[in-house]
């Protein structure tokens, strides 16, 4: 992450004691007379005003400020460019919303999630998923973003902590190895949370997406999301979906699903398989969405290209609530386009004052 400039101002060697004492109890003032104001009838190159450009990383100084991350596409589900605040309308439980800010891009930095599948089910896929997955990071991450490798099966471990370093998350992703059972839970390098893992039969997913939104996204800030590369396939959780969904949605964080599995492998051998119902639901609740690759090279090519497409096409709203109760209650959210455009954002949000940034 960056770190803040340091200032030094040098005085002149022959100044007085009593002169530096005035000059540095005179800078407040001084840094406040002498910064610029903004005029609100005045319009940059793109027309906006520019109370409809504030950046949203000043926002977090206002715990009322709710911030929505969201694509626009039309009827075909193509990405749409150039919308303006006036082409949309906000609701909040029913009721509407006054959006405050609109940014038809963000340069916020992104905090990424890759978890990995690496269950029996994943035999046939593995590789190809390792491959693919550094391609994408490579194509995705910029010098002010930063990514973390996560593997589930019987249990989840962070392979790799937070870093922009592209050769270590290459790295983390090739040391994934399938793992049916043995050996000893544990979460190395993750904080200590509510889930004790220890030896779960299966494939502990939605123990993975907890992990991932509660102990690495929820202490981040700017845009935030987690890729799964995985059959969808819950078996040994001691969490419910329902918990993986609220912890991502606390965290602010986008899921994205690809669904990989080789059905004619480990499923042949008398597996069955329903997680996609549950993979809608996740993705649905936090503004991603699934995508459905098999066991197909290309596919997941295509895949993590629209993935990271759609990171690169975001829009940036905020309102306050009418609502000003900051009682942890969920509230639905919707974002409605006059032109009638499909919306792609999360479906609420708790009310905390850590999640209205």
């Amino acid at each position: 992450m960056a770190k803040m400039p340091v200032f030094r101002k040098y005085l002149p060697v022959a100044a007085s004691f009593a002169l530096f004492l005035a000059a540095v109890c005179a800078l407040p003032a001084l840094a406040q007379d002498a910064a610029p104001k903004p005029d609100s009838s005045q319009k940059s190159e793109d027309g906006q005003k520019p109370e409809d450009q504030k950046p949203a990383e000043t926002l977090k100084l206002n715990v009322n400020v709710v911030g929505l991350f969201f694509n626009v596409k039309d009827k075909h589900g193509a990405l749409m460019p150039n919308p303006t605040k006036d082409d949309f309308e906000v609701y909040e439980d029913g009721k509407p919303q006054t959006i405050k800010y609109f940014a038809a891009e963000s340069n916020l930095p992104l905090t990424l999630g890759i978890l990995i599948d690496s269950s029996g089910s994943q035999q046939r896929v593995l590789d190809m998923e390792k491959e693919v997955g550094s391609a994408f990071l490579r194509q995705i991450l910029t010098s002010k973003d930063e990514a973390y490798v996560m593997d589930f099966n019987i249990d989840a471990e962070l392979v790799q902590d937070l870093t922009n370093d592209i050769h270590r998350l290459s790295a983390a992703l090739n040391k994934v190895k399938i793992n049916v059972g043995g050996g000893t839970g544990g979460v190395p390098g993750i904080g200590q949370g509510p889930i004790p893992i220890q030896n779960a039969p299966g494939t502990v997913l939605f123990d993975a997406v907890y992990l991932s939104a509660h102990d690495m996204l929820s202490k981040e800030v700017g845009r935030k999301a987690m890729v799964l590369l995985t059959d969808g396939q819950d078996e040994g959780s001691r969490l419910k979906i329902k918990d993986a969904i609220e912890a991502a949605q606390k965290a602010d964080a986008i899921v994205y699903v690809l669904l990989c599995a080789d059905r004619g492998g480990y499923f042949s051998q008398g597996m069955s398989y329903n997680g996609e119902y549950d993979m809608k639901k996740l993705t649905e609740a936090t503004g991603g969405r699934v995508i459905n690759v098999g066991n197909k090279f290309d596919k997941l090519k295509e895949a993590f290209d629209q993935v990271a497409a759609e990171l690169r096409s975001q829009y940036n709203l905020g309102y306050t609530p009418t609502n000003t109760n900051l009682d942890g209650g969920y509230r639905k959210l919707e974002i409605k386009s006059k032109q009638d455009y499909k919306i792609q954002t999360r479906s609420g949000y708790y009310a905390t004052a850590r999640n209205q940034e």
